[in-house]
């Protein structure tokens, strides 16, 4: 019965997205109760490389040099990834110049998927010597949503945190990516409502 009650609220809170959307400028950031809206553009075992093109606002498949399709060369995703709509963080604010990096806590979610989500805090990374950020997320429906910050994460699911530092400080290749600790819900949102303001700078 818990199996299905929560299916039933995955399917009412999360949906496919409309494919005559713009997935980076159709869909708010942030909702009305304090989540936010996550695109799903990598789902959880899987290693190919995804992403919402920022002219198009289309998911497409990243290539390499030669026209191959990038793929993870390590363990495939532990966590469904992801952006947030309307964002944008510059570099001299910390960020990489993209929409904001998102990592969703829970059952494999499908790719396009625009799902409901609520921040619990933040993995620091530097990739090549720039901040590479990833929000942590858990979404709406799943066994993780009663998890509301990072403490509570360790204490009830023990080592999804140190699973998350080692894969992406590895996943790119050793030494590519530097691990540079956790901050908590509030640091987590801070950097959301500077992206979202950096957004409107920009598309006024």
């Amino acid at each position: 019965m818990n199996r299905i009650f929560g299916v039933m609220f995955l399917i009412i809170f999360s949906f496919a997205c409309d494919e005559k959307k713009n997935l980076l400028k159709d869909y708010m950031p942030l909702l009305e109760n304090g989540n936010i809206n996550v695109v799903i553009e990598i789902s959880t075992g899987t290693n190919e490389k995804y992403e919402v093109e920022k002219k198009t606002g289309r998911i497409k498949l990243e290539r390499t040099n030669d026209g191959e399709p990038r793929l993870i060369n390590y363990l495939s995703y532990p966590f469904n990834y992801g952006m947030v709509p309307r964002t944008l963080l510059p570099r001299d604010l910390g960020g990489d110049g993209d929409p904001l990096d998102v990592f969703v806590l829970g059952n494999p979610i499908k790719q396009g998927t625009v799902v409901e989500c609520k921040l619990i805090g933040v993995l620091k990374l530097l990739d090549r010597g720039e901040n590479d950020d990833k929000l942590i997320a858990v979404n709406t429906g799943s066994r993780f949503y009663n998890i509301n910050n990072l403490e509570q994460l360790e204490e009830f699911y023990p080592g999804v945190l140190e699973i998350s530092k080692i894969w992406f400080s590895n996943y790119k290749g050793k030494g590519k990516i530097k691990f540079m600790g956790f901050d908590d819900e509030i640091v987590s949102n801070s950097i959301l409502f500077n992206s979202i303001s950096e957004y409107k700078k920009i598309n006024k």
